[in-house]
């Protein structure tokens, strides 16, 4: 079958989503109104609270809940053949996963940009916002592990891609310098600059190569998995610290350049070459004993794909930074629901640069040598492909390594530009590297916020205070040696798993809280089918996979194993008390048929009223 089928069915169904089913959500369900003044305005204070260009929002919100998920899942997924994992794109995207992230983030702007842990106990109660805060804190420290490792195995013993990688950090920084202070508002230049200083880091990368320039510094960017594995934590602190417009937005901004670029090059490249998948529709492994995911395609699909068609982290997102950005309650579906609908492009994307490579080269890649010679599946071009890329991409699991080969595969194939598939691979490296570094410095900032929420709350009210600098440091410390000690003692195979269950219930949880809001604000109660259909699948669906993961991991009998499983456990009774707390308010709100509003009330802060938004008449 030709890939470009592929693309072209998933671009009708995302233009006909976002056109007519998010305009229904917009005017219908949520009634959005741009009279409505955000919390960008209301509580702006420079640092958190930021009015931010709406692409350029854009760009910092889909830099960060694109992470390794969209990229990563579908091609770990492609064991099972490209059908179950495309499908479950599609339709996971459209009707879960942006519905998901939008009805969090105007939930959030209208509870003046809070977390998902306050919504949660000023809209359910106090018992489900103490779970969902429990439970976001452990999903979120598990997620960035989770997340960090695939840059570590991407990365590791790699000068160039290191390289390429850390300069897009002074980068950003001299762009968000020259954007929001030296020259306020000059985002076309700033965006061209700094997206021409990107590329010149990928080329000049090249010069850190045996006999190239450069070469003789280049011990200084080979770097171990455990050099990475404290490096990834460290910078995951500063940009956790460090003001929203300094770091954290220009990086997103331009990242989001090279991803939304580098996936429109992708497509014009499918559509010019136009490989054939070469993967079945589904594979001998469909019902179980894989090598690179060993249980049955349902349930494992559904949470090896994370952030391609639904993903909770997304939640953190939009009610962590984003809303404390956006200018106008109607950029929401711009930013929100076109957003995710732009990342599950991407997922797509990446199921055809890995379904486009011959089943022995993708298992070869994505599998330990032990396990694969067991396999009995031949190679074909494995060899030709590391001498082109220059470095042996055999036994590298993980899915970053298949998909790099996959996109440069495909980028190579066009006239010619087959000696450039070293520069193609290393792009699509720094490509993926970006994704995911985007998610960890927005994920270990929201949770700075949970902690801080937590902490201020329970314990010391002074850390909830986002603007106090011994609680910034404090939390933001622990955070990052949370997910920083996962990351140094784990591997793939034992944190992607616990990621994605974790990750998964989240969303349940978000799903849960978006039907409550629903039930109180919509003018019809039918419409809480639109959150609540996904949550009623999802919630089988994932605890089921989280039941098959506790057995996974108790059955290893090891320390790791067993703090998995009991991680594991802990998670699902918390989710399982969240939704039964839900249920008890749905019922209530059930018997009333008219709308009774949410509790917006805001105590924790006292904003400045004159910062209002020129709204167009």
């Amino acid at each position: 079958m030709n890939s470009v089928s592929l693309l072209i069915v998933s671009v009708c169904v995302y233009v006909l989503a976002y056109r007519y089913y998010s305009a229904f959500i917009s005017a219908k369900v949520l009634a959005l109104n741009d009279a409505n003044i955000t919390p960008a305005y209301r509580c702006n204070d420079g640092r958190e609270f930021v009015p931010t260009n709406k692409w350029v929002l854009f760009g910092h919100h889909f830099a960060a809940i694109a992470g390794a998920g969209p990229l990563v899942g579908p091609v770990l997924a492609a064991q099972y053949g490209w059908g179950p994992g495309f499908v479950w794109i599609l339709l996971g995207s459209v009707f879960a996963g942006a519905v998901h992230d939008f009805i969090i983030l105007f939930a959030s702007v209208r509870h003046n940009g809070q977390s998902l842990a306050v919504i949660a106990r000023r809209e359910v109660s106090p018992l489900t916002g103490v779970t969902t805060s429990l439970s976001i804190l452990f999903i979120i420290i598990v997620a960035l592990a989770g997340l960090a490792i695939v840059v570590v195995n991407a990365l590791f013993k790699n000068p160039w891609g290191v390289y390429t990688l850390f300069m897009t950090i002074p980068i950003a920084i001299a762009v968000g310098l020259y954007m929001f202070k030296i020259c306020p508002g000059s985002i076309r230049s700033g965006s061209i600059v700094g997206f021409l200083l990107v590329l010149a880091a990928v080329f000049t990368g090249h010069w850190l190569s045996p006999g190239q320039p450069w070469s003789g510094i280049a011990s200084i960017f080979d770097l171990t998995k455990q050099q990475l594995s404290l490096a990834l934590p460290i910078y995951g602190f500063f940009a956790a610290v460090l003001p929203v417009w300094f770091l954290l937005a220009p990086r997103d901004y331009l990242s989001s350049y090279m991803k939304i670029g580098t996936i429109l090059a992708l497509a014009l490249g499918i559509l010019i070459v136009q490989p054939t998948v070469n993967m079945p529709f589904t594979t001998r492994f469909i019902d179980g004993g894989g090598p690179i995911i060993p249980g049955p395609w349902w349930p494992y699909v559904f949470i090896t794909i994370a952030c391609g068609a639904i993903s909770g982290f997304h939640s953190l997102i939009s009610s962590g930074t984003t809303p404390k950005m956006i200018e106008l309650e109607s950029q929401a579906r711009l930013i929100a629901y076109g957003g995710m609908l732009t990342e599950g492009f991407v997922a797509v994307m990446a199921v055809i640069s890995a379904v486009v490579l011959m089943p022995g080269d993708y298992f070869a890649i994505n599998s330990p040598a032990a396990v694969f010679a067991k396999l009995g599946i031949p190679t074909v071009e494995i060899k030709e492909l590391s001498r082109l890329v220059q470095m042996d991409v055999a036994h590298r699991p993980g899915g970053a390594v298949s998909l790099a080969v996959g996109m440069a595969h495909i980028f190579s194939t066009i006239g010619g530009m087959k000696h450039l598939m070293s520069y193609w691979y290393q792009f699509a490296i720094m490509f993926e590297a970006m994704f995911i570094l985007t998610t960890i410095d927005a994920g270990t900032r929201v949770a700075r916020y949970i902690l801080q929420d937590i902490i201020g709350t329970y314990l010391y009210s002074p850390l909830k205070q986002t603007n106090w600098w011994p609680g910034i440091l404090f939390t933001s410390a622990i955070v990052t040696f949370s997910w920083g000690y996962l990351l140094y003692s784990g591997d793939v195979a034992t944190i992607w798993p616990l990621f994605g269950v974790a990750n998964q219930l989240l969303a349940v949880v978000a799903l849960a809280l978006g039907t409550t809001i629903i039930l109180k604000i919509a003018p019809k109660k039918s419409y809480a089918w639109i959150t609540f259909a996904p949550l009623a699948f999802l919630t089988v669906t994932v605890i089921a996979a989280g039941v098959m993961n506790v057995q996974m991991f108790f059955n290893r009998g090891d320390t790791l194993g067993n703090t998995n499983g009991t991680v594991s456990v802990f998670l699902i009774i918390l989710v399982i008390i969240t939704l039964l707390d839900s249920i008890r308010l749905w019922l209530k709100l059930l018997k009333n048929d008219k709308p009774i509003g949410m509790n917006t009330e805001i105590t924790a802060f006292t904003c400045p009223v004159d910062n209002k938004p020129n709204i167009p008449s």
